[in-house]
């Protein structure tokens, strides 16, 4: 009998289950759509009775122009559910429904941002019915608004009175569905109304004669900004803050209280989630279970805000920038638009080189290099040049060499050498001016030798303003000895041109013999004068240099298929007069290049090349310069490039002075390097900072995340990456670099040989206030892309410079100081720029002693097994097993993995870029960058874990996270083929965030020490460092090929249907458009399916990409032993906590219970909290001599103030803290008096308060006060 009932009820069972998903088979988040066209559809038992009440009122009432109608609910599920219902009931078409709930309710897809769209919505009229918590009881104002139904009863009178506001239109109704019969629901609406009459009543008669005594609420006060939070308001601001810590798919944070009866009252125990600062609260004893939750929330909130988790303002974020070191009104912007942002600025000229202000009257002492040129290979004779300074160069500069690249891979090495002084007269001076002068106009300016006569000395250094002085002049070796003097002979020669009207040595009216005389166009010339000397060909206004005169030749001679005389003749219509004159033999003058630009392709290499020589009628040249032979041209080709590169230097050389006069350490790095991290990609030279920033930037990310991760112990993972992105950001590098003036020793243009100025040639754009926004207003557009935009050079070597490009030079310059001088260096630089690196070793201990919380949790995880599998034992043990905890596990009282994650992410990701730098030293940045992310990915640490069983300790309490890491683990170990006929699953971003976790425990545990995180980087990264299948992400692999290919790729938004994501990728061929589609619950997913079916079919059209693969690069390039760069840190010196701790229950204080934290009513504490401080018993004079007769030896040398930190730093104390507590008397005789505060953390935690007596000098005063905590502390046993 009991066996037939139970198959009985199995049987209704089933049959209502069956007939339930037939009506309910709608899945939410599949988005399907279910038939309720009907109100049989609704009917009970599956939908209760007063859904079909609610679906007869919304019938009726649908017909009324312009209803809006809101339902309340109680539970967030009903909302969601109701509205899906209501919305899609055919009935009810004239709805348009939607739900509204709280952001921190535990839905995925609420926000913020969704619930003011909602509103607005509603506002608008798109939505013209919202089913509601009481999220919209209040501040919903829609004054549209005609109907408010209570689906479920408030259970308030101020729920009731709010719900009913949100009605504002004349003659709206106010509906509420009561179960018929239901006795307590009645008295419940009775009530309600009855306390709503009353309250009308006392408001309008204002009849009311009622004291309310103890309205006061305990108020939490910041004094620095008057912000305030009461009790009232501390639960929901504690709820706010949970909704802004970090969480997942598999964590939502919330909060959890517990109500404890005690004999003073209740108290309430609040369990914050794992992410937040501290995990637990107590209030006080208090009257009711809501009083004591306030009380729990306020102490909560005042803890926050001490610890850094809320602002001043007592809001989650972060604080000022001048407390984190970011620039306040850059700290948030990051814009592309800021860091493409142009501006104008005054480029550094070496001071070395400026314009000499000496009297030219007398003589001149002047320092002497000689320029030392040698071709490779020797095909090219090059006449010696020297350069001359008035001051000396610096040790440095007198090194410099350089490689200057000419055509066909020839290259000439250059440098100079110090050959002491030389003393040059006032002549002298002229002549060198004027030299200098006509070989610039020669190469730069060579249209003013198309005249007759040629003027110089217009310009003279003490008469105009140059940026530079120094002289370029032809040198030679002395007849007897090696000494190099400066080759008057030569200059006096070229000046005494005829083309320049000075007298010469050459008598022009008197005619020269036939046999040693040429005819030229200007005149007879004696053929000596003609040799090595430059002419110019009118007919083509074209230069050369003649090398020699061809006897045996002439304009008859054979040239091609004709003579030279008829070539003439038909080619420019030049009838000869001369033709039986001998040709010159002639080299074209040539045109200045950048010659710093490599021009050399992979190993490609040098050879000889012949020089290009041309035969001339003499007749058809006019002589111009005497004496310029074309040695004296090829070097002249060769020193605008080498003395732009000696500039460059020279500035790199005063950015490392004015650096070492601020930190020592600078001293060590070479100016090569500095003008290395100056060199931007742009100037196109064979040096650029763009490996230097790689590396600087992972660097930079490592320093402050450390310093984020260690003083700011209150921030979660979410607050610590904005603290850190806000210091690191390109705005704020930008500014803090412009505070140090670093702008202008940036070398941002390349060099353009027309724009060479130097003594002799100045610059003509003459630069000032009036006239600097009309010279340089095409440099204004931030986007310009025209070369033009910022080639404009003024007296004042103005330059438009990029944001971003200031600080890609500060991030170049740290990896410089890494490269050459190691972290010391660096951090120095940091520092000196202003930004925060350091740390303070007692917050590093307190992180020590916070772990120790995590030590519940040996009982889950295998301490020994882990560190067996890493190949580390920990000291503090409760690092590693903070290490593998995920948020959603809160039954312990320690923390999460999230903070740790953030700390290996970051050494991470220098290690690795160290690894790469340092390993393939040929690679260019870019390919650093792809090959990183190729390793430094979730994807890649999610493979690492489940290989080293990383998985296996996580602790969790999910089930879905559960379920995706299992699933994730059976396809990693799966064969290749097994893999491919499978969707690969999603890869859950728990598995790499505990790779990277489990690293920074051990930086942690290791003090810091690098070289030990390298050993271990080594160990696990090994596999991906191998990059044995390299592969970029799809999607960028099908950008770059398109772009190599030139090929349009589309890539529209991905479209949602059904739960999943269609994505589509169009190529345009030359033919048709080529479409590849993929579907997949995660859109990014979808579309790396559909770039790598792309991909495969434009491989398998014959398209190519023109660039070399990673596999390629790493193939052929040159692979070195990896190392870790510029680690000379000296690691924290870490003990065992078992021996480093002191037992805190030494303590004993004699202290009363209120002496821990508690919460003091409004008429007794005003608006803040406190602690009960506690004093020593006994005078200070007691105290006094106690110091003397107990302090003696060693100890006693040290400074009174300086033990104490050492104190507290031993055992894990907040550091002491010095306050003034009075001073007074006149100002001649000021005497102050100190109070030195000391928070003794143990069983029972007490404030211990010391004064001094009134001294004239603060330091004094100060060791006083902490000469009397120091005795009190010995009395207690903390002090041997």
């Amino acid at each position: 009998m009991e066996t037939e009932a139970n198959y009985s009820n199995k049987c209704l069972t089933d049959q209502y289950l069956k007939e339930a998903i037939s009506i309910l088979g709608c899945n939410f988040d599949d988005e399907t759509t279910a038939d309720f066209s009907t109100l049989e559809t609704v009917k009970e038992p599956f939908f209760s009775k007063k859904l079909s009440v609610l679906i007869e009122v919304l019938t009726r009432y649908r017909l009324q122009e312009g209803m809006k109608c809101i339902i309340f609910v109680k539970r967030t599920i009903i909302a969601r559910t109701l509205a899906y219902i209501l919305g899609n009931m055919k009935s009810l078409s004239f709805w348009k429904c939607e739900f509204l709930v709280g952001y921190h309710s535990g839905l995925k897809n609420m926000s913020r941002k969704k619930m003011n769209a909602v509103v607005e919505k509603f506002c608008s009229g798109e939505v013209n019915l919202l089913v509601a918590t009481n999220v919209a009881e209040e501040g919903l104002d829609i004054q549209t608004c005609c109907l408010v139904v209570r689906f479920d009863l408030p259970q308030t009178v101020a729920s009731f009175i709010q719900s009913r506001g949100r009605a504002r239109m004349m003659k709206s109704k106010y509906i509420f569905l009561v179960e018929r019969g239901n006795q307590q629901d009645e008295k419940l609406l009775d009530d309600f109304i009855i306390g709503e009459t009353i309250m009308s009543k006392e408001v309008l008669d204002r009849s009311s004669d009622d004291t309310f005594n103890n309205l006061e609420e305990i108020i939490y006060k910041v004094t620095s900004t008057g912000a305030s939070i009461s009790t009232g308001c501390s639960v929901s601001l504690l709820h706010y803050y949970c909704s802004k810590l970090p969480r997942d798919m598999y964590f939502a944070p919330s909060l959890k209280f517990f109500y404890i009866d005690d004999s003073n009252g209740i108290i309430c125990r609040m369990i914050l989630p794992p992410n937040a600062p501290f995990r637990q609260v107590e209030s006080l004893p208090c009257a009711s279970k809501d009083e004591a939750k306030r009380n729990a929330c306020l102490q909560a909130c005042k803890e926050l805000h001490e610890k850094g988790a809320l602002t001043d303002y007592l809001l989650p974020g972060l604080s000022s920038g001048k407390k984190n070191g970011s620039t306040a009104h850059h700290s948030g912007c990051n814009s592309n638009e800021d860091e493409n942002l142009r501006e104008l600025y005054e480029m550094l000229v070496p001071s070395v080189l400026k314009a000499s202000r000496s009297n030219f009257d007398s003589q001149i002492n002047m320092y002497f290099y000689y320029i030392r040129l040698v071709p490779i290979p020797e095909d090219r004779q090059y006449r010696m040049f020297g350069l001359f300074v008035m001051s000396p160069l610096p040790k440095e500069a007198e090194k410099l060499e350089v490689d200057l690249h000419l055509a066909h891979g020839r290259i000439v090495e250059a440098g100079i050498e110090p050959k002491g002084m030389l003393t040059f007269c006032k002549e002298e001076i002229v002549l060198g001016q004027y030299f200098q002068e006509m070989c610039l106009k020669i190469i730069l300016d060579r249209a003013e030798f198309y005249c007759d006569h040629v003027s110089l000395g217009k310009f003279h250094a003490s008469e105009h303003c140059f940026s530079t002085f120094y002289l370029l002049l032809p040198v030679k070796q002395q007849n007897c000895g090696d000494k190099i003097i400066v080759d008057w002979e030569t200059i006096r020669c070229c000046l005494s041109s005829p083309v320049f009207g000075r007298i010469t040595d050459l008598d022009w009216k008197d005619p020269y013999p036939i046999s040693d005389s040429l005819k030229l166009l200007n005149g007879t010339v004696s053929k000596h004068n003609v040799l090595n000397s430059l002419v110019f060909t009118p007919h083509n206004k074209l230069f050369f240099l003649i090398d020699d005169v061809i006897h045996g030749t002439n304009a008859n001679s054979q040239y091609k298929s004709v003579s030279y005389a008829q070539h003439y003749q038909d080619r420019f219509n030049i009838q000869l007069s001369h033709p039986e004159q001998p040709l010159l033999k002639a080299k074209p003058l040539f045109n200045l290049h950048n010659l710093l630009h490599n021009r050399l392709q992979g190993n490609t290499e040098s050879h000889e090349l012949l020089e290009h020589f041309v035969e001339l009628p003499p007749e058809l040249c006019c002589l111009k310069i005497v004496g310029f032979s074309k040695d004296i041209g090829s070097s002249l080709s060769l020193l605008p490039s080498l003395m732009h590169r000696l500039e460059n230097l020279l500035v790199a050389i005063e950015l490392k002075e004015v650096l070492a006069s601020s930190f020592p350490e600078a001293s060590e790095i070479r100016a090569d390097c500095i003008l290395e991290a100056l060199t931007t990609e742009k100037c196109l030279e064979r040096l650029s900072l763009e490996r230097f920033e790689v590396l600087g930037d992972a660097f930079l990310k490592y320093a402050v995340g450390r310093h984020c991760f260690v003083s700011f112990q209150g921030l979660d993972e979410g607050q610590l990456t904005r603290m850190r992105s806000a210091i690191v950001n390109n705005s704020n590098l930008c500014e803090l670099a412009i505070k140090k003036n670093l702008q202008v020793y940036i070398r941002d243009q390349p060099f353009d040989p027309t724009l060479f100025f130097a003594l002799g040639r100045p610059c003509n754009v003459v630069c000032n206030a009036d006239t600097e926004s009309s010279i340089h207003q095409m440099g204004t557009d931030s986007g310009s892309d025209r070369p033009e935009s910022g080639s404009v050079r003024c007296t004042k070597s103005h330059n438009w410079l990029h944001r971003k490009t200031i600080a890609d030079v500060v991030e170049a310059l740290v990896g410089a100081f890494l490269v050459e001088s190691g972290f010391k260096a660096a951090f120095a630089f940091l520092r000196w720029l202003g930004i925060p690196v350091h740390f303070d070793l007692p917050d590093v201990y307190r992180v020590y002693k916070s772990s120790n919380n995590n030590l519940s949790l040996c009982d889950v995880i295998s301490v020994a097994k882990l560190e067996e599998l890493i190949g580390y034992t920990f000291k503090y043990k409760g690092l590693i097993l903070q290490a593998l905890v995920h948020a959603s596990y809160s039954n312990h009282p320690g923390g999460c993995y999230q903070k740790l994650e953030f700390l290996g992410d970051a050494v991470l990701e220098y290690l690795i870029t160290s690894y790469l730098y340092s390993a393939y030293p040929d690679l260019k940045p870019g390919q650093i960058t792809d090959l990183r992310s190729i390793s430094v990915n979730n994807y890649s640490f999610a493979h690492i874990a489940v290989w080293n069983s990383l998985h296996k300790f996580l602790v969790k309490d999910s089930n879905s996270l559960t379920e995706a890491v299992n699933q994730f683990e059976k396809y990693v170990q799966l064969s290749e083929p097994e893999k491919d006929m499978l969707e690969e699953p999603a890869c859950p971003k728990v598995l790499g965030d505990i790779v990277e976790s489990c690293v920074g425990a051990v930086l942690l545990d290791t003090g810091f020490d690098l070289n030990q995180v390298w050993k271990l980087m080594l160990m696990l990264l090994g596999p991906v460092l191998n990059f044995t299948s390299l592969q970029l992400h799809a999607v960028r692999e099908l950008r770059e090929f398109c772009e190599s290919s030139g090929l349009p790729l589309g890539l529209p938004d991905p479209v949602k249907e059904k739960g999943l994501y269609f994505v589509k990728v169009e190529v345009g061929l030359k033919d048709h458009t080529l479409t590849c589609m993929a579907t997949n619950k995660n859109s990014k997913a979808a579309r790396k399916m559909a770039a790598q079916e792309a991909l495969s079919k434009l491989k398998a059209h014959g398209y190519k990409p023109k660039r070399k693969s990673l596999e390629e690069v790493l193939r052929t390039t040159r692979k070195n032993e990896a190392k870790l760069i510029g680690f000379d840190e000296d690691p924290i010196l870490v003990e065992n906590d078992n021996d480093i701790c002191i037992k805190l229950e030494k303590l004993s204080t004699h202290e009363p219970e209120e002496s821990s934290l508690f919460l003091q009513d409004a008429k007794s504490a005003g608006t803040s909290f406190g602690y009960k401080s506690f004093i020593p018993s006994g005078t200070e004079e007691n105290c006094m001599a106690g110091v003397n007769e107990n302090y003696n030896g060693d100890l006693d040398r040290k400074p009174a103030k300086s033990r104490l930190l050492e104190i507290c730093t031993a055992n894990y104390w907040d550091p002491p803290l010095f306050e003034c507590c009075k001073d007074e008397g006149p100002s001649h005789l000021r005497e102050f008096t100190y109070k030195v505060t000391v928070r003794v953390e143990g069983a029972t935690a007490a404030l211990l308060e010391c004064f001094s007596d009134p001294k004239a000098q603060k330091k004094a005063a100060q060791e006083h006060a902490a000469e009397g905590a120091l005795w009190y502390l010995k009395q207690q046993g903390y002090l041997p």
